[in-house]
């Protein structure tokens, strides 16, 4: 058992965070089901099989009563029978308890020694049952001949049981077989999401010389008109983050980042700059109020999240909007004045590979990358967005701070 639950768990680990979340929903929607289902039958069958057990044990109780009965009946007019307790228990039955009652329900001979309701033909209490017979003759004292069983609750208990032992064997029996079903069903997910990396992959290693070669073409040109050489900086500055964000996704994991102290005022700063003419060119303003704020942790990946927020704020803005950076006591927010996103969106954002406007361009795995940074760096993110009024990407950056005082001393 511990043998394969440590392959499923492998085998889930080996899975993309999209195909886990599919593997869960599904998985939560069969177990639901199967378990909704499994519980149906299994009552409908503990309460037709109890139904029947007592059923038969009312018969059998009141067949043993009868013939108690035509016992009596029989030796009281032989004359060999009295109500006396040494005559009364010598009728008995091997697997019911007796107990013989006078017309005023007061026991002649009884190995019943609890209240009993004399109105009811068959009943049952919390461990017992009872049958309760009226003896037809009025020659002895008898009036009532009482019934009791002591095992049908018992045997109740132990179908309950044994019904749900079977339902959890089959329920966990069905939960393997959906795990692998669904495993199945994912499978042409997974060669298609692995088809579009290797594309993704085999298209960044193309675009790297062409983009270095454009880069450093347009910083070395000289006597071209201004607007024009806006324009191409701006396109070769798209074509860089393109390329930056690709080769990231692809080999973010293999690579090995050194830590540094910093003032992130300086880095914002710094990003803000390259990415103006990105801004200007569709004549959307940049504003800032940053306080100087000193945190640890590898510069670069800082660098990353912050140009995929502003990138992804230019894009989904309109011209003429507003990009507001504010950083204050280890809170960093991007805010827009853009498109916004819908409540029932604002989940999926960060999926991989989603976008939330196919207009806008992209590839869908800029913010992606910006969560998986931020979980790695325990640095909390948040979004408050509304549509047609813009979004406000928040970063708390605590975990990654750097308090003065201590900062200065190290």
């Amino acid at each position: 058992m511990l043998k394969l639950s440590k392959i499923l768990k492998d085998q889930v680990i080996g899975l993309t965070t999209y195909e886990k979340r599919s593997l869960y929903r599904f998985l939560g929607l069969y177990l639901a089901s199967v378990f909704l289902l499994l519980a149906v039958i299994g009552y409908l069958f503990y309460q037709n099989n109890a139904s029947m057990m007592s059923a038969a044990m009312r018969f059998e109780m009141l067949y043993q009563a009868r013939m108690i009965e035509s016992k009596l009946i029989m030796a009281e007019e032989k004359g060999d029978i009295s109500t006396s307790k040494e005559s009364l228990e010598k009728i008995h039955t091997q697997r019911f308890k007796v107990g013989f009652f006078d017309k005023a329900q007061k026991p002649l001979y009884s190995e019943i020694t609890e209240s009993l309701e004399f109105n009811k033909g068959f009943y049952t209490s919390d461990t017992h049952c009872y049958s309760v017979v009226k003896y037809p003759s009025d020659r002895l004292k008898i009036g009532y001949i009482v019934l009791r069983e002591d095992e049908l609750k018992q045997n109740l208990h132990r179908l309950r049981w044994r019904i749900i032992y079977y339902l959890v064997g089959l329920f966990l029996f069905m939960a393997m077989v959906g795990y692998f079903l669904s495993r199945l069903f994912l499978k042409p997910v997974r060669e298609k999401i692995e088809a579009l990396d290797r594309f993704i992959e085999d298209t960044t290693h193309e675009l790297n010389t062409p983009v270095s070669a454009i880069l450093m073409t347009v910083q070395s040109l000289k006597g071209v008109e201004t607007k024009k050489l806006d324009r191409l900086k701006v396109s070769a500055q798209r074509l860089s983050t393109m390329y930056d964000t690709l080769s990231y996704s692809l080999n973010h994991e293999a690579e090995a980042k050194k830590e540094e102290r910093f003032d992130l005022r300086l880095l914002l700063q710094e990003r803000m700059e390259t990415m103006k003419a990105v801004a200007d060119s569709r004549k959307i303003t940049m504003r800032e109020t940053l306080e100087s704020c000193l945190v640890y942790m590898p510069k670069e990946e800082m660098r990353r999240v912050v140009d995929n927020l502003l990138s992804n704020a230019i894009k989904y803005s309109n011209p003429h909007d507003n990009i507001t950076v504010i950083l204050s006591e280890h809170m960093l927010q991007i805010c827009d004045t853009g498109i916004g996103i819908e409540p029932s969106k604002q989940e999926d954002i960060f999926r991989r590979y989603h976008r939330f406007n196919k207009e806008r361009g992209g590839f869908g795995i800029g913010l992606s990358i910006v969560l998986a940074i931020c979980k790695k760096y325990h640095i909390s993110v948040s979004i408050d967005s509304e549509k047609g009024r813009g979004s406000c990407f928040a970063l708390d950056i605590s975990a990654v701070g750097i308090v003065k005082n201590q900062g200065e001393g190290a």
